[in-house]
């Protein structure tokens, strides 16, 4: 399973479209950047003119309220202001700096505290779980101890279990059935759309109608395959705040997508000194581990594989993507350059290494001026030809 995050946008537009639960209201929304035209965005969207509205960073930040990034209840000329007083400017969460770019405009939906509900499902190896606590918004607090639990066995349906045990809390007879039917067709939505991750904080329910005000979501991207249509061809699986896209990324996800074999690339720190060329999901896994548990997290660069029989010629498009990387940058210590991997099982080491040396021949000047030192630990099919290549 890669789990993905998506947009809220793209989440809700999902659920919109396959839920099918009375009492729903599929509100609209749209994205605004820096590059908005307000005028024509008005123009197209009356309902932007008819009534209050909500705005805030659709960018995978968590805790959007407590950090001051929610416009709420304002009409058009104040969400306008909000936004451009933050659009494509550096907002810091923690230790984490990234620039807000993209926000997300809705309907604002009036409601009391007590009409606010938490609800999420979540993966595990055996089940689903479900949690929901009567009790949401953004002082919640501590999700696992207050809410209550439900395990959905895998290809079991929620409609199927006691959905009811974990609506203890609610008094109001409408309520707990609009929420019990609601519930049953989020999982099975969830279920049928590969889903990961789901939470729901606030859930609203006001005056017969289910309104899903903040929405987190998460993918199974390797179900691509079988969710395209239902998916849309919409679907953008963003990286975190804080760290940018790199072209680089882009075109390894390109390669990925026409071969056969497995081509993976994430750049952390594109100022880190320990870059690394692993073979293997399990092993990229293992050498990225072993070199934050040996004290150098901050100073590790990408992580990424190769795997499944690439050819040379492929190995050296990923080979020479990374080095561009890698020497783009020079330290007075110097970088560090793993090729690593397990003992192949089929892989040929010999032609992989092949496309690796290529790559370091014509990046030879270029890792020379940044003082890289080169490691290399491999087995499996024709590795002695392929070590005896490296080390000539």
């Amino acid at each position: 399973m890669s789990a993905k995050a998506i947009y809220e946008n793209k989440g809700k537009e999902l659920l919109y479209k396959h839920l099918k639960s009375d009492g729903l209201s599929a509100m609209p929304s749209i994205i605004v950047t820096g590059k908005t035209n307000w005028q024509t965005l008005e123009s197209e969207n009356d309902w932007l003119k008819s009534g209050k509205l909500v705005c805030k960073p659709d960018q995978l930040i968590k805790r959007r309220g407590k950090l001051g990034l929610v416009c709420a209840g304002s009409d058009l000329a104040g969400v306008q202001q909000f936004v451009q007083a933050r659009v494509d400017k550096s907002f810091e969460i923690g230790k984490t700096q990234g620039l807000l770019k993209r926000f997300i405009i809705e309907p604002f939906v009036a409601h009391e505290q007590n009409e606010e509900f938490y609800l999420c499902i979540l993966s595990e190896r055996q089940h689903d779980i479900i949690l929901f606590h009567h009790e949401g918004g953004v002082d919640i607090g501590n999700v696992e101890d207050k809410a209550l639990r439900l395990e959905v066995p895998i290809d079991t349906k929620a409609a199927d279990c006691n959905i009811a045990s974990l609506l203890t809390g609610i008094k109001d007879a409408q309520v707990q059935s609009l929420l019990l039917n609601f519930i049953a067709d989020l999982h099975r939505v969830y279920c049928d759309l590969h889903f990961t991750y789901l939470e729901v904080n606030p859930l609203v329910v006001r005056a017969g109608r289910i309104h899903i005000l903040d929405l987190a979501a998460r993918l199974d991207q390797c179900a691509e395959y079988l969710c395209k249509s239902a998916w849309g061809s919409n679907v953008d699986f963003p990286p975190p705040f804080g760290r940018e896209a790199f072209p680089e990324e882009a075109y390894i996800a390109e390669l990925d997508a026409r071969s056969g074999a497995s081509l993976k690339l994430t750049v952390l720190n594109p100022e880190g000194r320990v870059w690394t060329m692993v073979a293997g999901g399990g092993a990229s896994v293992i050498y990225a581990d072993t070199v934050c548990d040996m004290g150098s997290a901050s100073e590790l660069a990408n992580y990424g594989e190769y795997s499944g029989a690439p050819t040379e010629e492929q190995t050296y498009e990923y080979a020479k993507t990374l080095l561009s990387l890698m020497t783009r940058t020079v330290r007075p210590d110097g970088k560090v350059l793993i090729i690593g991997g397990g003992i192949a099982n089929f892989t040929n080491v010999a032609a992989t290494f092949k496309g690796i040396v290529r790559a370091l021949r014509q990046y030879q000047a270029q890792l020379v001026k940044c003082g890289a030192e080169i490691f290399v630990r491999r087995a499996g099919p024709n590795y002695q030809e392929g070590l005896r290549v490296m080390r000539e």
